[in-house]
């Protein structure tokens, strides 16, 4: 083949692998890149949802969020939100994914269980949790009273309680992303080649010694991912929210995406709604570029 053969050969190619790219960075910019400048349009003017004109009046959306208490209560929520869940569904996860490595009968039909809450529509998932906390009827309420856990005559309002409907957001929020997690240290789990293993136990290593001197180090990398995602669909996340609470109990469980929601969309003011959800943008790529370094280092070590 002569030189300007190669050469056309590899600009066909080159043209192929942008031909199979486009459609994906069109989606890309469809879906996210126009939205996003158009929600940076609207946080610098007045938009609100029955208006027909657009004022630029530049950053006092913006100051007018920050005196704003709700918003610091949003924010507040979230991280704790974010943070608890996030600790729950990795330590979770990883129980989880080390019962599934070793091969049981039943296996496959424990793992199709696991997998159901993440391929169930979190709508209908949290309408499911909705009758599960009813103040009256709850299943909860009633398996405390069968274990005496609790008074026959004490009926926890599951959700109508500020710390009590924290905490069961955050269980909602735990059982949707667990086998996301689980999956994923799973497959960190079964890359650890077996000689690892066997040698650690012809070395005497026990059970806690193999975890964190070899599974722990080696899957860390592959937790980081998981925690990232993790992060990132909790702290963006208002289904749960909106279905469950709605953000009450007096702003108990509000946070910073479902007050953007409620903000912009119910209350009509697009303008400070936008300007509100564009404070995810700076925490959300400050988190990913520090888990991914860290991800990348713990690979490298």
């Amino acid at each position: 083949m002569t030189t300007s053969a190669r050469r056309r050969h590899r600009d066909a190619d080159a043209r192929l692998g942008s031909l199979m790219l486009a459609p994906a960075l069109i989606y890309i910019v469809a879906v996210i890149g126009f939205p996003f400048l158009l929600g940076i349009w609207y946080s610098v003017t007045d938009a609100t949802v029955g208006g027909g004109t657009l004022h630029f009046v530049g950053l006092a959306n913006f100051r007018s969020i920050i005196a704003d208490p709700t918003f610091w209560t949003a924010l507040r929520n979230a991280i704790v939100f974010t943070v608890v869940s996030q600790i729950l569904v990795v330590v979770l996860g990883k129980i989880l994914a080390m019962a599934l490595y070793r091969p049981f009968p039943g296996r496959w039909l424990l793992r199709l269980l696991i997998l159901l809450p993440w391929v169930a529509p979190i709508s209908l998932g949290a309408i499911g949790w909705l009758w599960i906390y009813d103040p009256i009827y709850s299943i909860v309420t009633w398996s405390l009273h069968a274990l005496h856990v609790i008074p026959a005559g004490d009926t926890p309002v599951w959700l109508g309680e500020p710390h009590l409907a924290m905490a069961s957001v955050i269980v909602v929020d735990v059982w949707r992303l667990l086998p996301l997690a689980t999956v994923i240290i799973l497959a960190g789990l079964t890359a650890i080649p077996q000689d690892i293993h066997d040698a650690a136990l012809v070395d005497g290593a026990g059970f806690f010694r193999r975890l964190f001197a070899i599974q722990v180090p080696l899957v860390m990398p592959v937790i980081l991912i998981a925690l990232l995602f993790g992060i990132v669909f909790t702290f963006t996340d208002m289904i749960v929210i909106y279905v469950l609470t709605r953000g009450g109990p007096f702003d108990s469980t509000q946070v910073i995406a479902s007050y953007a929601y409620f903000t912009g969309v119910d209350g009509g003011d697009l303008a400070t709604g936008a300007a509100i959800s564009l404070f995810l943008f700076p925490v959300l790529a400050a988190v990913a570029m520090f888990f991914l370094t860290a991800a990348r280092r713990a690979e490298v070590a």
